[in-house]
């Protein structure tokens, strides 16, 4: 028997027949060393970094292209620094899934240190501050997720904690992006040193929103006197502080008991899945596919690490901003955003077993092959068609992977306007392409509103994933009944004409009637969300 906190030094041999791979380095030294020369800060201590990011790290340490670890800075759940990070001493069992059934297991050790970054923890609040003053900090990541980075709400004006952060000052912000101007202003007032500060979060022109939202901040401070000018500049000279820009991909569920049992019959005790109280599942070890990409654009003021000896490709702006357009707006996040919302209505539970099913395998591929291919731009480094072929025939279909259509629905509405909205931009702006042409971007926006109404298509209610504009939308849909007579265009006009979920309004663009029309079909009576699907990839 074997657990994460074991001596991996002396107990190799009981690594190896457990068949986990274990780091080349002493995690001890690595972590003496980020405390005099920190390189590398991590915002979000969710699976996607454990299974990725650390992993890139543990790649550079075994290299020795890198001697600091990654700080952790956990900004949403305490319990995951406690019963997570700190319980295991920082260590993670990273598990790749492959297609052939088989795991590949590597316990990584490449955190030097994990602090819950909130201001209600003074402790982790002075440290994560000290490491930021310091000049030998490289650079900072983030996959903080979508709403990580929200200052406003679905009409665009500021939240009320953006307001109370700009009108209280830097000294304790309680937004993700007030706490990290905080910490970039006391690097200022230390030593104004170099840094690049690289969203790795899933979502278009990452870098920009973090950038934005910063400033966003900081111009409020600076009007209300909190800062002076001078802070202001530091944060737009690009010889101090960069925002790169990053395309990232990696399919990374939640941890599943599947995968938990086949560790425990290997001798690998520490196999709990935890569930917070915030909602976040997470446990010692993290499940990933064995595909992945992470572009990111090469401004680093104050240098970097070789990332590309552990598979980063390093470009200028433009191909990043190309490859991700080329993910996340049309050869992936579309696909998987709608499986998740008709896997909920037909009641999936699996990614693969959706694929299975022929009319959603068409309605993934007419959107992915007919619909978003023709406008996407080829970012030379990766090729969209393959790209896509690679997605439908090894990767959605891959069982090894615990996916849910659950968890993809999360948040859902924060991602409809870059998922689908950049692409009916592009219809918009080509000449050469009609917006009215679309038929399924409109139908997979009907099948999202008919999943606001939370009942399946064989009339049952199912739970909702957490979205922060569920509160403000299922109240429109609520009453509606299934093949009961009902005024579609009343009930979705607020939602259809809504520039803060589509960025456009439905209506103006001559696709808000279409999608009326979809819905109307979507809701007349059980299974016709299956029956419409068969339709639409039929015509």
């Amino acid at each position: 028997m074997v657990k994460l906190t074991d001596d991996y030094v002396g107990k190799q041999r009981d690594f190896s027949l457990a068949d986990i791979e274990v780091p080349k380095y002493s995690q001890e030294e690595v972590s003496m060393e980020t405390d005099k020369t920190p390189l590398w800060v991590h915002f979000g201590g969710g699976n996607l970094f454990r299974c990725f990011h650390a992993v890139i790290a543990q790649e550079l340490l075994n290299k020795e292209i890198m001697k600091s670890g990654v700080i952790v800075a956990e900004t949403y759940d305490d319990q995951v620094i406690e019963e997570i990070y700190h319980a295991y001493n920082n260590r993670i069992l990273s598990v790749t899934m492959n297609a052939d059934g088989s795991l590949q297991k590597k316990l990584v050790a490449s955190v030097a240190h994990s602090v819950y970054f909130n201001d209600a923890n003074p402790t982790g609040w002075q440290y994560l501050t000290r490491v930021f003053e310091n000049p030998s900090l490289q650079f900072a990541t983030f996959s903080i997720t979508e709403k990580g980075y929200s200052l406003r709400d679905s009409s665009g004006n500021l939240t009320q904690l953006a307001i109370d952060d700009i009108t209280d000052g830097p000294s304790h912000p309680k937004t993700n992006m007030g706490a990290v101007a905080h910490l970039l202003y006391a690097r200022y007032l230390e030593n104004q040193a170099p840094i690049a500060m690289v969203s790795t979060d899933n979502f278009s022109e990452n870098g920009a929103k973090l950038e934005s939202t910063i400033l966003t901040i900081v111009n409020g401070w600076l009007e209300n006197g909190f800062v002076e000018s001078g802070f202001l500049d530091y944060l737009k000279d690009t010889n101090k502080v960069t925002f790169p820009w990053s395309m990232i991909d990696r399919i990374t569920p939640n941890p599943a008991e599947t995968v938990a049992e086949k560790l425990r019959k290997i001798g690998f005790e520490d196999s709990r899945i935890v569930h917070t109280a915030k909602h976040t599942n997470i446990a010692p070890f993290g499940n990933t596919e064995e595909t992945h990409y992470l572009v990111i654009e090469d401004s680093f003021p104050n240098g970097r690490p070789d990332l590309e000896k552990a598979g980063v490709i390093l470009t200028d702006r433009d191909t990043v901003n190309d490859a991700d357009q080329m993910k996340v707006t049309a050869c992936l996040n579309p696909l998987h955003t709608a499986l998740a919302i008709f896997g909920n209505l037909l009641g999936y539970k699996s990614i693969w077993q959706e694929v299975e099913n022929p009319d959603l395998l068409d309605l993934i591929k007419n959107l992915g092959y007919k619909e978003s291919l023709p406008v996407v731009k080829d970012p030379k480094i990766i090729n969209p068609k393959l790209f896509i072929d690679q997605l439908i025939e090894k990767r959605l279909p891959n069982r090894n992977i615990p996916d849910t259509p659950q968890r993809i629905a999360t948040d859902t509405s924060q991602k409809l306007k870059i998922r689908y909205g950049v692409t009916i931009q592009h219809y918009l702006n080509n000449p050469a392409f009609y917006v009215t042409d679309l038929e399924f971007i409109p139908f997979v926006i009907a099948g999202w509103c008919r999943y606001l109404m939370g009942i399946d298509d064989q009339g049952q209610k199912f739970e909702l994933s957490s979205d922060p504009m569920l509160t403000e939308l299922t109240p429109k849909v609520a009453d509606i009944k299934l093949s009961a007579p009902v005024d579609v265009h009343e009930h979705l006009k607020t939602i259809l004409s809504n520039k803060e979920i589509f960025g456009f309004d439905l209506y103006q663009i001559d696709l808000g009637e279409k999608v009326e029309e979809y819905f109307k079909e979507l809701i007349n009576g059980k299974q016709a969300v299956a029956k419409t699907i068969k339709r639409i990839v039929a015509d």
